[in-house]
């Protein structure tokens, strides 16, 4: 017995998967989530490759989000009218072709270009290899595709600041986009051999709503990537951005509804409750799960003089406790547990993980470190592959890739908020911590004159005051970083209500898209 795809291709229902296949998305998802965090780490070199400002350097992380998240929802489409198979092999291509000529970058203008290629080609693998995964896969095994797909979208991303650090202190930072080369080439003879030939439609194209989609999307990504670098609405240019973002958005939601399934983007999707709420809280989760991730850095280094190496090598039980819940929880979805107790359960460890971050000090050690990270991986396994699952429920076969680029999509415009708001709190909060805490420390206090006596200093002493004023500084900017931690904890709570709006899996384990 067979089934449609939406290419065309007949998929087994019930057969044996290819192994070649798996490990071929799979690498697809390494592949573009890699990429998105290991070139974080080589920031600092390249700026000081290229003699550029801080400003300008970020414009190597904006280029390849905002192309990226354009892209995007343009999945299903672009998948019937050239077919799947096609575009996979197409983007993995393309992908690689822009990585070595971002390793062979001459200047940071033509990196920021081949940046941007980067993102035009990587946007399709994710959403691409979810949607050939669930393909491949029988419906009563979806928990364990969703399980070995979140090995490459979960791990890759908590792993990637190790291998950046590695690759740019111990060689050099163009490395990092060269090691891109042997996964991509990897994931092509895989897939190539074993992907079916499908059958491209010809489809017209809604100019109109491809516009004002790219426009939206952009806009949007713009003001989340450049908001803190330029005092967020106090510059022109943000509030410029923000207003067409809202104008072009509402416009293409509006366009969209009319088109109905006609449109670049098929907005019905949002009629199926469990994809709404699925996206909704993966939005959320995103937030909680990459912002942390973003600071923790930042974190160790800033104030616990964390060499780069030693930074990374704290998200290695992080990686792995991830790998091992992804493993378990595509297991337990088998024997009809129900998707939304186990998201329950991981979002309840997220939040026990954020809060113990935000009761860490300066004194902590690795371990007091990492086990919040072993938590928060756990927590990874026990959200993404239930979610996953969950969302595609209802989804008909002809629908996937369209919902895998929104879905796609709205992980990459959490993680991207996540990152900017919690970047922003954490510099926020640390002023108003300073303000506080400045206050208490006068040359008339005698909390402050205790403090420095073993020192042989005083409060009046300029050595003495700078004494004092290197505390502060670092006291405020741990609690600043320890709010931030915590509303990071209150978050993850505050969806878990959002689950029990979604209806129950029609099988409960054996959720997927049908």
């Amino acid at each position: 017995m067979t089934e449609q795809s939406d290419t065309g291709a007949d998929i087994p229902d019930g057969q044996g998967v290819r192994l070649t296949i798996v490990l071929g998305v799979v690498m697809c998802a390494v592949l573009e989530v890699l990429d998105s965090t290991i070139v974080n780490v080589a920031l600092p070199h390249i700026r000081s490759a290229f003699g550029a400002t801080s400003d300008q350097v970020t414009w190597v992380l904006t280029s390849y989000i905002v192309a990226s998240v354009v892209m995007m929802p343009l999945t299903g489409f672009l998948s019937r009218r050239i077919g799947r198979r096609r575009l996979i092999l197409t983007a993995i291509c393309g992908f690689a072709a822009m990585s070595v000529l971002g390793g062979l970058s001459w200047s940071l203008s033509s990196l920021v270009m081949f940046r941007l290629g980067q993102g035009l080609f990587g946007a399709f693998l994710i959403p691409l290899a979810q949607s050939i995964l669930f393909d491949a896969f029988p419906r009563e095994k979806r928990g364990q595709a969703m399980a070995l797909f979140g090995l490459g979208v979960v791990v890759a991303p908590v792993l990637g600041p190790t291998v950046g650090a590695i690759l740019t202190d111990v060689y050099s930072w163009r490395l990092v986009f060269f090691v891109n080369l042997p996964i991509a080439g990897f994931a092509l003879l895989l897939l190539a051999g074993e992907l079916e030939a499908d059958h491209p439609r010809k489809l017209a194209i809604d100019r109109m709503g491809l516009a004002l989609m790219a426009l939206g999307v952009g806009a949007l990504q713009f003001v989340v990537d450049q908001g803190e670098q330029r005092d967020w609405f106090a510059s022109h240019l943000i509030q410029s951005a923000a207003i067409l973002s809202v104008l072009a958005l509402a416009a293409f939601l509006v366009h969209g509804i009319r088109k109905g399934q006609d449109s670049v983007v098929d907005l019905s999707l949002f009629a199926d409750r469990n994809f709404t709420v699925a996206n909704a809280v993966m939005a959320g989760f995103a937030v909680c799960m990459f912002g942390t991730i973003a600071v923790l850095p930042s974190f160790v280094q800033g104030l616990m003089d964390y060499p780069v190496i030693a930074a990374g090598e704290l998200f290695i039980p992080r990686g792995l406790a991830a790998g091992v819940s992804m493993v378990v929880t595509g297991s337990l979805l088998q024997p009809r547990v129900d998707a939304r107790l186990l998201a329950f359960a991981g979002l309840m460890l997220t939040a026990a993980s954020n809060f113990m971050m935000g009761h860490l000090t300066l004194q902590a050690d690795f371990r007091a470190l990492a086990m919040p990270g072993v938590l928060a991986g756990l927590g990874m396994g026990l959200v993404f592959v239930p979610l996953s699952t969950l969302a595609f429920d209802r989804i008909g076969p002809e629908r996937q890739n369209d919902a895998s680029g929104i879905y796609g999509l709205t992980r990459q415009l959490g993680s991207s908020i996540g990152i900017a708001v919690v970047a922003a709190q954490v510099v926020r909060q640390t002023a108003i911590q300073f303000h506080l805490l400045g206050q208490h420390v006068t040359p008339y206090s005698q909390a402050a004159a205790a403090y420095l006596k073993p020192l042989g200093l005083s409060p009046t002493d300029p050595q003495g005051t700078a004494v004092l004023g290197q505390l502060v500084n670092s006291q405020a900017s741990l609690a600043g970083y320890d709010h931030v931690f915590t509303l990071l904890g209150w978050l993850a709570l505050l969806l878990v209500p959002l689950l029990t709006f979604a209806r129950k899996p029609k099988n409960s384990g054996e959720s997927g898209a049908t």
